[in-house]
């Protein structure tokens, strides 16, 4: 066996072993998501105090999830895009809680622009992940429609027929874009190689 044959061998199975890693984070990511709108769509207009609490919690969850983003993608050559979603929601936990004092329409623009910005961190890592595992356009789509759902929460903020509720359809969609990502991982990981 040649040394550039071992090599491939080597990046092959770290390739694989990183799709595995991110199929599991991206069904735990999924599920977080589904239960999410279930308790939005339960509590929205029954009881603010717990809509604003799960408001808080969206962001403050992103933080835990690109952590175990990190945590999955360790031989990744960079990994400040996740940093920098780190930093991104850790602030928009805190600004959440401090527009809420304000009222929702506030928190949700907060909630906006912070959607803008992992959208496109989303869309950047989806685009960089392409060639090595495959099975990221849902990501890319993902991160795409996060940065027009969030252009959307700041312009409609203040409009009376919308509110906490309307974040539903966003959360669900994210739901949506990481099962088909984690699906699309599992033909890497099945297959031995992770170019799918």
């Amino acid at each position: 066996m040649t040394s550039n044959s071992s090599s491939n061998t080597v990046i092959a199975k770290q390739a694989v072993n990183t799709a595995r890693s991110l199929r599991t984070l991206y069904f735990t990511r999924a599920t977080f998501s589904v239960l999410w709108v279930i308790l939005i769509a339960l509590f929205a207009k029954t009881s603010v105090e717990i809509a604003t609490i799960l408001l808080i919690i969206y962001p403050a969850w992103d933080v835990v999830g690109t952590f175990l983003d990190i945590r999955a993608n360790q031989d990744s050559p960079s990994k400040t895009p996740q940093y920098v979603n780190v930093v991104i929601s850790s602030i928009t936990t805190v600004a959440v809680g401090i527009a809420l004092q304000k009222g929702v329409p506030e928190a949700l623009m907060v909630f906006g622009a912070w959607a803008i910005g992992t959208g496109l961190i989303q869309l950047i890592l989806g685009l960089r992940r392409r060639k090595f595992l495959g099975g990221q356009w849902p990501m890319i789509i993902s991160g795409g429609q996060s940065i027009i759902g969030g252009t959307s929460f700041i312009l409609l903020a203040h409009d009376p027929t919308k509110g906490i509720a309307s974040l539903g359809g966003y959360a669900a969609f994210g739901a949506f874009y990481y099962l088909l990502a984690a699906f699309r991982l599992n033909k890497a990981v099945n297959s031995g190689t992770a170019t799918a």
